[in-house]
């Protein structure tokens, strides 16, 4: 195995690992969604989210939030700045992309290896 593609799967691993959690899962799809394609969105910055703006969101204490969103930042699936007292916060887009570039590889290679074994 090539060492880029040892260092693929550390990383969808990282990822995955960090999504593993519903709490995070359940974060990460909302900033993932936030600009969904048609919404309007005419940047990154209109698809980012206040920490405030997601805790209001869900069942949990802000403070947890904020661990959350820590994992998702150290894993790369998210981006965070501070602008005054808020704290904005994103999907990582170059890692959404990597993500489904890795999930559609999957189905293509499940779908070819379904085609030669029907032949």
């Amino acid at each position: 195995m090539s060492k880029s593609r040892i260092l693929e799967t550390e990383n969808i691993a990282s990822w995955l690992k960090a999504l593993s959690n519903p709490n995070r899962l359940q974060i990460f799809l909302g900033l993932a969604t936030a600009c969904a394609p048609g919404s309007g969105c005419a940047s990154p910055a209109e698809a980012r989210a206040c920490v405030g703006e997601v805790c209001s969101e869900l069942k949990i204490a802000p403070s947890t939030v904020s661990h959350h969103l820590k994992e998702l930042r150290q894993a790369g699936l998210v981006h965070m700045e501070r602008r005054g007292q808020n704290i904005d916060c994103w999907a990582n887009q170059e890692t959404l992309v990597e993500l489904s570039e890795f999930f559609a590889g999957l189905v293509h290679a499940a779908d070819a290896s379904a085609t030669s074994s029907v032949s």
